[in-house]
Order: structure tokens, then C-alpha cells, then sequence
């Protein structure tokens, strides 16, 4: 057995010399119920773990108990164990060591993102998730309330973010979630950063106009702060212009996108889906002028970023070799773009070639003139996932 003590044995140490009954009227419960606890001929329910848990004292003890069964396998006996006391945990009241605890968790999602496969981030994502879940089921004060409220908007974001890549459309009720968390917690810098993260769902499904509209609410509502949503949304802003053949407008959201980099603390200027760093300006530039087809700009934007992102930064680096292998195309040289878009599918370690990178090949390859090249392209992004490696 992976517990020492059954919920039984541990109910009858605790209840020590109090009668049956006695006990029985501080859970509000029957004495014969009670009883049949202590022997094992009746299992406990969620609510009466947790009152009899109350009733003695036990400090969760009981509540992590509750779940465990003696005929369970030992890694089951683990998890329900495990679950227990995380109920129980979360009732009690939380302190600054454990808020400070969630900021470095959702802090540590967002690193993350920038160099783990999205398949692998999100189980642990829906794992730390479900725990902040408990603990906002339970009161709090105003001051804690709203550090979990913002951690939620966090983590919701952060999720969104996660299933965009996979390319599942349910990303979008958790753009949804993380704005009425937000704006819930009344922080204008979170809710600006979710607006200019959900751009970026609009600008990859294709809703460029949309994609402009909430780019520009994200900067309107950071008000002059400042802080990571200005910065990440006045580049998807030009991006967005460049693609619809804007260049005024594209100029100018560049610029204003520089100026917003300028601006922000250096703690904001990192690797991290919570931060904007130069090497992301220099690759949506890049990625700006590569729709505009001034390629020569694109080029130096390109080899910048390339030169400051770090090797294990996957997706954007991918994302970087595509926008050259569209120059390439666009300065006459199709069958090139195309090998340079095929080695980057093939040398992109599997678990990275999210559904985002291969619609961006696609998207190259039905747009270049018909070569050898081109087809063997094709052909590479036509096969299974696990077999685009050769």
C-alpha cells in the first residue's frame, strides 16, 4: 500500500477519546455512518471527508485520505493521495510564499514557450491549471482573489497560445477567458497583452482586418504604459498592414513598434510569450517588409533575428527560414525557396512542426510556379508528420 493509514484508521486515531456521537454531531453526520467509516464498510464522500476534516482538526489529513483506497494500485493510491492533498492545501488560507510560488509557475510557462513542443507543454499546463481551479474555489481576500484572478489570465493565454500552434480552434475560448480575467482583476497592461496576443489567432486564421482591429485595442487600452501589449501588437499591427499592401501604414506601426521595444524595462525585453525582445521585433519586421516584397529590408531583418535568437528557439527560427525562402521566390528564384523550404520542414526536430510552420510551407508552396523542386515540396508537406524526415 503506498499509505501507511487508511481513512478509517486515521479517523479513528483522531477521533481518539470522543465518542461516536459527539463526533457524529460535529459533522452532521450519523454515528452508525461514522462508525462504518472506522471499520472500511463504507468509503467517505468529498463533503464528508471535509467536515469530519474540520470537525477534528486534521489539517487536511483526512481529505488526502479520502480518495485513497486499499485495493487501489500503488500508482493509483499515489495520484488520489496526491489529489487529496492539493484539496486539501487549497482550503487553506494562502500566503505571499505561495503567491509568489503561482507568479513563478506561470512565469516558467511562459519560457517555456519559446522552446518546448506545444504537445508537451500542454499537459502540464492543464495540470497546474486545475490547481489554480481549486484554489479559486475557495474564499479569499481581495488582495489574493485578484493575484490568482491575474494568474488565471496568464495561464489562459498562455493555453490559447498552446492550442493556436496545435491548430485547434478551441484556443479561442480561452482568449475569451483570459480577457474576462483581466478585466475582472482591472489590469490594463494584462488585458492590453491579451489583446495583442489574440491578434496573432486573427492574423494566422486570416482575419487580417480583425487582426489590425484588436492590435490596435491593445495599444489603446495600454494607454501610453509601458508595457509588453503595445510592443507585441504594433508589429502584428504592420505585419498585418504589409500584408494588405499597406506600406504607409506599415512604416508607421513599425516605428511605433520600435518605439514601445525602446520603452520597455529590460526584465520585459526576454524570451518569454510574457515578454518582447529584439530578436522577435527583428523577425516580425523582417516578416513585414517580406510581405511587402522589399526583400533587400526583409534580408537584413532576417539575418539579425536570426542572429540573436537562440538555436533551440525552433518555431520562430522555422518561421524566419520560410519568410527567406518567400524572398527567395519573389526575387525569381522559385525552385531555391523551395529547397530552403523543404530543409527547414526536414531538419526541424518532429515534436516542433506545429500545424502553424506547415501551413505557413503550405502556403509557399501554392504560391511559387511549378518546378521539380517545388513538387518534392509538396510531397514532403503531404506526408504524415512522422515521416517528413527524409
Amino acid at each position: 500500500m503506498m499509505s501507511e493509514e487508511t481513512f478509517g484508521q486515521a479517523l479513528r486515531r483522531l477521533r481518539g477519546s470522543r465518542s461516536l456521537r459527539d463526533l457524529a454531531q460535529r459533522a452532521t453526520c450519523g454515528k452508525s455512518y461514522v462508525a462504518d467509516l472506522e471499520t472500511g464498510r463504507r468509503r467517505p464522500t468529498e463533503a464528508i471527508a471535509a467536515a469530519l476534516d474540520t470537525a477534528l482538526d486534521a489539517h487536511g489529513a483526512l481529505i488526502a485520505l479520502a480518495g485513497v483506497r486499499a485495493d487501489m494500485p500503488v500508482l493509483a493510491q499515489a495520484a488520489a493521495l496526491q489529489l487529496g492533498l492539493s484539496d486539501a492545501l487549497a482550503a487553506g488560507p494562502m500566503t505571499d510564499a505561495s503567491l509568489n510560488e503561482w507568479d513563478y509557475t506561470v512565469a516558467r510557462h511562459g519560457r517555456a514557450t519559446r522552446f518546448r513542443p506545444e504537445g508537451e507543454l500542454l499537459p502540464e499546463l492543464l495540470s497546474d491549471f486545475a490547481d489554480l481551479k481549486r484554489l479559486l474555489g475557495h474564499r479569499h481576500s481581495v488582495h489574493v482573489r485578484r493575484r490568482l484572478t491575474l494568474a488565471v489570465a496568464h495561464m489562459s493565454g498562455l493555453m490559447a497560445l498552446t492550442l493556436l500552434k496545435l491548430g485547434d480552434a478551441s484556443s479561442r475560448d480561452w482568449w475569451r477567458t483570459g480577457r474576462a480575467a483581466a478585466a475582472a482583476a482591472e489590469d490594463r497592461e494584462v488585458l492590453s497583452w491579451m489583446y495583442a496576443q489574440e491578434a496573432y489567432q486573427q492574423y494566422y486564421s486570416g482575419d487580417i482586418e480583425g487582426a489590425v482591429e484588436l492590435a490596435c485595442r491593445a495599444q489603446h487600452l495600454a494607454g501610453g504604459l509601458p508595457c509588453v501589449g503595445p510592443a507585441l501588437a504594433a508589429p502584428l499591427e504592420a505585419r498585418a498592414h504589409a500584408l494588405l499592401g499597406r506600406r504607409e501604414e506599415a512604416v508607421a506601426a513599425l516605428a511605433a513598434a520600435d518605439t514601445a521595444l525602446g520603452r520597455l524595462d529590460p526584465a520585459d525585453r526576454i524570451g518569454s510569450a510574457f515578454g518582447y525582445s529584439e530578436s522577435q521585433f527583428r523577425f516580425h519586421s523582417g516578416n513585414a517588409w517580406t510581405h511587402l516584397r522589399e526583400t533587400a529590408r526583409a534580408g537584413e531583418q532576417q539575418a539579425r533575428a536570426l542572429e540573436l535568437y537562440p538555436l533551440g528557439d525552433h518555431t520562430d527560427r522555422a518561421l524566419i527560414h520560410l519568410d527567406q525562402a518567400v524572398c527567395l521566390a519573389a526575387d525569381g528564384d522559385p525552385a531555391g525557396a523551395a529547397v530552403l523550404a523543404t530543409d527547414t520542414i526536414v531538419t526541424l526536430p518532429a515534436d516542433h512542426r506545429s500545424a502553424l510552420i506547415i501551413y505557413r510551407a503550405r502556403e509557399l508552396a501554392t504560391s511559387v510556379p511549378e518546378a521539380q523542386e517545388v513538387r518534392a515540396l509538396r510531397e514532403v508537406l503531404a506526408l504524415p508528420p512522422g515521416e517528413r524526415d527524409s
